[in-house]
């Protein structure tokens, strides 16, 4: 179902981030395609909640929102309708990387701008790369980078990796290889939706790995940890944060206490306005926010921002106001590489259990003003 929404008057200031200056952006109609239903609806509806959250009270902005249900066809036609017909001037929204792909390229080429929440496939960071494309998340690579690194620290010697096979398992694996030292026994890559993991649980058993590394994300990491947790296999766990994010660990429950796992955020990030967007985000729709939750939150800041410098119709200025990322983002500092995609900090969290909340916890810094490899072949 569409959402058409139009926003009223300042709250957003008081959240932290800087308020619309005299008028320049004018109106903005953003035009937001994310995962609303079936699989995976979870982290787009927490997309969805935390860009509305920062922009509630912004009466320059108008929203259409859509649901792809996790469809790349769906989402194209979504995108050519919203671009066509809607003439929407900024898209969002979308959380899976075969889907940015299906979208991303088109919806540039069309002239509107994309503001990246989540996927950050590499194409996208390298040589697609594109003036009009902004990746307010991450890259794919770089929560993996951050957990080989992080592994070979601390004194981990063989890993078992296993992902499923799209893009962002892919290019996930290959960012933990990146900076492992140690020597990977096995690399599986499972179907995208698999939810029965009885076979490579057994070859996890039978390996001499010392630590399991994987990414599967939503109900597919929900199933792995479930299926895992009973199976009696002793190796350590770790992975990155989307199979362990706040939404996730509510259904996995205590089975992942003690997991490590690599982040951009937390919800005890002592950065300004990192608290005050937990205490409003739980205050709007009575639960924690995820990482997803938090990003779509900055990409909202994001355009908020550049709103208050430039007009969205005089495409130049817009892009500029963009790259500045003049915000207070709730994971600290925050800048664009020139490829546009993140230079940040990511850590290592614990999932631990506060109360009767399974959660998690600041471990450390695992990679400082991190940025990714792909951006030596963006031509921009």
């Amino acid at each position: 179902m569409t959402l058409k929404t139009m926003m009223a008057a300042a709250c957003v200031a008081a959240l932290g981030t800087a308020a619309l200056a005299d008028g320049h952006g004018g109106k903005v109609k953003v035009g937001m395609i994310t995962t609303l239903s079936g699989g995976g609806a979870g982290l787009g509806i927490d997309v969805r909640d935390g860009f509305l959250l920062a922009a509630k009270g912004n009466d320059s902005l108008e929203f259409v929102i859509e649901d792809d249900q996790r469809k790349p066809d769906i989402a194209v036609q979504l995108a050519d309708k919203m671009i066509q017909s809607e003439k929407v001037d900024v898209m969002t929204g979308i959380i899976w990387s075969n889907l940015a792909m299906a979208v991303v390229p088109a919806a540039t080429a069309q002239g509107a701008f994309y503001l990246s929440p989540n996927a950050g496939p590499s194409a996208l960071a390298g040589r697609g790369c594109h003036q009009n494309y902004f990746n307010v998340s991450w890259q794919n690579d770089a929560f993996y980078e951050a957990g080989g690194a992080w592994a070979s620290e601390n004194g981990i010697e063989k890993v078992f990796l296993i992902a499923p096979n799209y893009p962002a398992g892919k290019d996930g694996m290959t960012g933990f290889k990146r900076t492992f030292k140690g020597e990977v026994v096995n690399e599986v890559y499972t179907k995208l939706g698999q939810t029965d993991y009885a076979a490579e649980i057994a070859q996890i058993r039978a390996s001499d790995a010392d630590t399991v590394y994987f990414f599967l994300p939503g109900g597919m990491g929900i199933s792995f940890m479930k299926q895992y947790s009973g199976s009696g296999v002793d190796k350590t766990v770790m992975g990155p944060a989307f199979s362990f994010d706040q939404g996730i660990l509510g259904a996995i429950g205590e089975a992942a206490l003690g997991v490590k796992n690599t982040a951009h955020w937390s919800k005890d990030l002592d950065v300004p306005g990192n608290a005050e967007f937990v205490s409003a985000f739980q205050a709007e729709y009575g639960r924690l926010p995820s990482l997803y939750a938090a990003q779509g939150y900055d990409t909202a800041l994001l355009l908020i921002s550049a709103m208050g410098k430039a007009d969205v119709k005089d495409a130049d200025a817009f892009r500029s106001a963009l790259k500045e990322a003049d915000f207070q983002s709730v994971r600290g500092d925050f800048a664009f590489a020139d490829n546009h995609h993140p230079i940040q900090n990511v850590y290592m969290r614990e999932v631990v259990k506060e109360g009767d909340v399974v959660t998690n916890k600041l471990v450390g810094v695992a990679l400082s003003d991190h940025s990714d490899v792909y951006g030596a072949d963006c031509e921009m």
